[in-house]
C-alpha cells in the first residue's frame, strides 16, 4: 500500500468525497457533499496520500447499550488507488469503531460488486439477504451482509 494516512474526515474534504461518489457510483444516486457531515451517531474517515483525499468511509453506530449494532454506510476509493489496500485500511478503521461500540455490523453492497464483496467476506461478513431494486435509479440489487460481534480489536 502506498504511504496512506487514515484519519477523521475534515469538513473541507466533503466536496472531494462528493466528486468521488459521482465517479464511483454513477447511476446510483451518489451522495452529495452535505452527506459527508458527521452526525451524533456517525463516524467519517479519510484516506490521504500526501494530504490529498484518495478514499473515504463512514459508519453508523446504532442501537443502545443493550442492543448495539453498526452499519457500514459507505466506502469509496479513488480508482487510481483501488487494489492497493486503501479500502482494506478504511474497512479496518470502521471495524475498530464498530468493535468499540459493540454488536454486529451490517452493510449493503451491490450484487455485482465482486471486489467489495470479496473484501467484506475476507473480513468476516456473510450474506444474510438480498434487497431487490435497492439502488436508485439503476434498480440494482444489494446483498445485505453481516459480521457478528467481535472482541475489541
Amino acid at each position: 500500500m502506498p504511504d496512506i494516512a487514515i484519519g477523521s474526515l475534515r469538513p473541507d474534504e466533503a466536496e472531494r468525497c462528493a466528486e468521488l461518489e459521482t465517479i464511483l457510483f454513477d447511476g446510483d444516486s451518489p451522495w452529495p457533499a452535505s452527506a459527508f457531515v458527521p452526525e451524533r451517531h456517525t463516524r467519517l474517515f479519510a484516506a490521504r496520500d500526501d494530504g490529498r483525499l484518495v478514499g473515504y468511509a463512514g459508519i453508523g453506530l446504532l442501537g443502545n447499550s443493550f442492543f448495539p449494532e453498526s452499519e457500514v454506510l459507505t466506502i469509496g476509493v479513488d480508482p487510481a488507488y483501488q487494489g492497493r489496500g486503501v479500502g482494506y485500511a478504511l474497512l479496518c478503521t470502521l471495524l475498530d469503531e464498530a468493535d468499540r461500540h459493540g454488536g454486529a455490523v451490517f452493510l449493503e453492497v451491490r450484487t455485482d460488486n465482486d471486489p467489495a464483496r470479496t473484501l467484506y467476506e475476507r473480513n468476516g461478513f456473510v450474506t444474510v439477504g438480498v434487497r431487490k431494486n435497492y439502488y436508485r435509479p439503476s434498480g440494482a440489487d444489494a446483498y445485505t451482509m453481516k459480521r457478528e460481534a467481535q472482541e475489541q480489536r
